[in-house]
């Protein structure tokens, strides 16, 4: 009799931990941790079962939404915008700032789809396009090749004032196109749609 109530504690032992190890590990697979409550140690095993397959069935149409979004058959009528701003003389932030617009074009060169980027210098940024001070020269030349849907535009009103300032001509790099204002130029490109960063 003692040990008919021994093998029975330990098969009721056995059936909780296989139970509560199943749990855990369907928990952990589908990024939720399972805890237990008063009314899951009384739902029947056919609920919980019910409960599981709606969470599967969503987990897979979320994977297949994912996986048509990068599906390289999949239509590309949409054309993605991204404004960068450099307004400060930092090598450091210019450098960045040519980093995100190639890393942006390279993610969508290799989905397939089309981006347009542009970077707007103004203020103490527009060092960044001056043929006589720009650190990054070298970088944009080599980028007008490697990546046209890159483009730079300079502030009019920052190089008038500097001309001003320094009492001669600012000479902007050839891959560069000059705007009346900079800040006037971010502000409308967001009216329109375009992504904006500040690196």
């Amino acid at each position: 009799m003692c040990n008919l109530e021994s093998v029975a504690k330990f098969v009721a032992m056995a059936a909780i931990a296989m139970l509560a190890s199943t749990s855990l590990a369907v928990a952990e697979q589908s990024g939720k941790y399972w805890v237990p409550t008063a009314q899951s140690s009384t739902t029947p095993a056919s609920d919980a079962r019910k409960l599981e397959k709606p969470r599967a069935t969503a987990e897979t149409r979320k994977r297949e939404a994912l996986a048509r979004m990068h599906d390289p058959a999949a239509p590309k009528g949409k054309e993605h915008h991204l404004v960068l701003q450099v307004n400060s003389n930092d090598p450091a932030a210019m450098n960045l700032t040519l980093n995100n617009a190639t890393n942006v074009a390279e993610y969508y060169k290799g989905l397939g789809e089309k981006v347009k980027i542009e970077v707007v210098t103004f203020g103490p940024g527009l060092h960044m396009l001056r043929e006589d001070t720009s650190p990054v020269k070298a970088r944009i030349e080599e980028m007008a090749l490697s990546s046209p849907e890159v483009s730079f535009k300079a502030c009019g009103n920052t190089q008038e004032k500097m001309q001003k300032a320094e009492n001669k001509s600012i000479p902007i790099i050839k891959q560069a196109e000059v705007v009346k204002s900079g800040v006037v130029r971010v502000m409308e490109l967001q009216e329109k749609g375009w992504a904006y960063v500040k690196p």
